[in-house]
């Protein structure tokens, strides 16, 4: 996914102060460089396909060297060609990165956000927009608060399983096609392509846009997946667990994420079933597992504790 340096600045509301020709250019590193060593005329690790930020820590230490050896260093900095470079809030910028801006063609940008908080900022943007990404067939929907990605084969009835809890007032995500990315161990995101997003399409009816039929509460822009469940066919000689005891995973990027199997049978509310099934994952996640508790007791009356 190629990400230019005029999104982050409309992302993050920077403030372009030269080299408005050079927004075009694109980010290729997730990654920042806070010259501190560069500073010091060390460059031997230095990435040049890093932002750039400058912030309090960096304007003081410039200030220990004259202005002769520290322009000579801030235009090996500029030689490097960065993506841009942007200073933090209430931090003074040199002419000399006007000129060197100038001449190498490198956008000089500010923000209004503090040094930490900026970083935070650019560190969210930039892994959102250039962490890997994968595509499935299925429905992500929001059930209590908990990002429940429903997967199976086509025709299974995923989309109809989404519709109705969308009626009882969770929030669809994305149906047919999911996009996801891994914002952090342990932290995968999915949302819809733009081109689908608050749409669902139901065989027979055709193609539904939620947010006009529902409201603006039934769509979300994207949410961290925390279940996964699978729709299938009953299979009457595969053992489906009726404790739930067994937790089965599927792993995303380097995320494992619980995993439950539904049979689908004529007559059982998969929509309910779906929903109980969040709500016990919540709950699960919460520190309460009903299953564990009912073997607990039984075991604790097989021992006569009971």
């Amino acid at each position: 996914m190629s990400v230019y340096v005029k999104d982050l600045v409309k992302d993050l509301n920077l403030e372009v102060l030269i080299s408005e020709q050079s927004l075009d250019k694109t980010i290729e590193s997730d990654l920042l460089a806070r010259p501190g060593v560069e500073l010091a005329g060390f460059f031997d690790f230095y990435d040049p396909n890093r932002i750039v930020l400058f912030g309090s820590k960096e304007a003081s230490f410039m200030q220990l060297f004259d202005e002769k050896t520290m322009k000579e260093r801030i235009e090996t900095l500029f030689k490097k060609h960065p993506p841009c470079m942007i200073f933090s809030r209430n931090v003074y910028i040199h002419d000399m990165f006007y000129e060197l801006g100038h001449i190498y063609g490198v956008a000089i940008l500010r923000s209004t956000h503090r040094t930490t908080a900026l970083a935070s900022l650019l560190y969210n943007f930039l892994h959102a927009n250039l962490a890997p990404r994968k595509t499935l067939h299925g429905v992500l929907v929001d059930i209590h608060g908990l990002g429940t990605l429903i997967i199976g084969k086509s025709g299974i009835g995923k989309s109809e399983t989404a519709l109705e809890l969308i009626k009882r007032g969770h929030l669809l995500v994305a149906d047919d096609r999911v996009d996801m990315y891994e914002a952090s161990a342990g932290s995968v995101i999915g949302y819809a392509p733009d081109i689908t997003k608050k749409l669902i399409e139901v065989r027979g009816i055709g193609i539904v846009n939620v947010v006009e039929m529902y409201g603006a509460g039934a769509f979300r822009e994207d949410k961290k997946i925390r279940l996964v469940v699978e729709l299938e066919a009953w299979n009457e000689e595969k053992h489906y667990d009726r404790l739930g005891v067994e937790t089965e995973y599927v792993r995303y990027f380097e995320t494992e994420l619980p995993k439950i199997t539904i049979p689908v049978l004529p007559g059982r509310n998969v929509a309910t079933l779906v929903e109980s099934a969040a709500d016990n994952m919540k709950l699960k996640y919460l520190g309460y597992d009903a299953a564990k508790d009912f073997v607990d007791k039984i075991n604790k009356k097989a021992e006569g504790k009971e």
